[in-house]
């Protein structure tokens, strides 16, 4: 492919399916806010200033959120290719640099884990009302440990109930933020197929009934009986410190719980919006005890099989090659 150049022992051809594998992480509103730059010994992985949301993510926690998710991606792929990748996270100028540190053993959580990555999809449909395991719920909270993250479980009904009020509150401060609406309108719908959310990943309308306040993707309107689970487990991942850093981190720990939640046959969606408005942040960091961040509120449950978002070109994310 035109600009791709080997890196880190792998040829061209290689390169190319390990940053493929990256660009099918999660992103706010499918934006895929990142780029790519190959050196002959090292990839960097850079935020996409053209890709930000400034009205709703305007402090880019989502957009390193979502780089987070595609560096684990990153070092997935490259260690199912026998690569140990060294990570060093550069937030004020790169997002990560990845170099060869060696040569990594495959094992079977690896070839788990990468099996996901493309049958990972944000599952915006009803899920069945079934609970969901302990068992599970376990495996989620180890995967966003093993990434030196938090994986906080709501469980208790009044901290639900307080969860339930807070999605709703920052639902209603971004139908009333005309910039919010217009980057939802954006990325909705009829774009061209390089990002965003298209009618068949919509899932379906909101309604009225719903215990849980969705954004409207401009779906199809829902039939009878279709409503959405009453009882979902709600997660809010966690960093034990703010910033640019934790971020990062929280996106690759977001990753891995996404890919684990996969293996274990369940769907996850977002929602986003307590994150996104401050003073509920603000509200939940408090609700939670005050000693961790906040970085993304999940839905999850066993969802139907829903079709893949559009992804951008490879070729289309390269930057000009790293002089060293």
């Amino acid at each position: 492919m035109d600009g791709v150049t080997g890196a880190l022992g792998l040829d061209a051809d290689a390169v190319v399916e390990v940053l493929a594998t990256a660009t099918l992480a999660p992103s706010v509103h499918n934006t895929q806010p990142w780029r790519f730059r190959l050196g002959p010994d090292l990839i960097e992985l850079h935020p996409d200033p053209t890709r930000r949301l400034p009205a709703t993510d305007p402090d880019d926690r989502e957009l390193r959120l979502a780089c987070g998710a595609a560096l684990f991606n990153l070092r997935l792929a490259l260690q199912s290719r026998g690569v140990r990748p060294m990570v060093s996270l550069l937030p004020d100028s790169a997002v990560a640099e990845v170099r060869r540190g060696g040569r990594f053993p495959v094992d079977e959580e690896t070839r788990a884990l990468l099996s996901a990555v493309p049958a990972r999809r944000t599952n915006r449909t009803p899920f069945r009302d079934v609970p969901v395991p302990v068992a599970h719920r376990q495996a989620l909270v180890r995967a966003a440990e093993r990434e030196r993250s938090w994986l906080h479980v709501v469980t208790d009904h009044d901290q639900r109930s307080r969860v339930r009020g807070m999605v709703a509150r920052a639902h209603r401060a971004q139908a009333d933020d005309d910039g919010v609406q217009a980057e939802l309108a954006a990325w909705t719908g009829g774009r061209p197929h390089d990002g965003g959310v298209p009618v068949e990943s919509a899932g379906i309308r909101p309604a009225p009934q719903d215990e849980w306040a969705l954004r409207d993707f401009r779906a199809g309107e829902r039939g009878p009986g279709k409503d959405f689970e009453p009882d979902p487990l709600v997660v809010v991942l966690c960093s034990f410190y703010d910033g640019a850093l934790g971020g990062l981190q929280a996106g690759q720990a977001l990753q891995r719980v996404l890919l684990t939640a996969t293996t274990l046959g369940l769907s996850a969606s977002f929602l986003s919006q307590p994150i996104e408005v401050r003073p509920v942040r603000d509200e939940l960091r408090r609700a939670l005890g005050g000693m961790v961040v906040p970085q993304a509120v999940l839905r999850i449950g066993f969802g139907s099989p829903v079709p893949p978002t559009p992804r951008r070109a490879v070729r289309d994310l390269l930057m000009e090659p790293a002089v060293r």
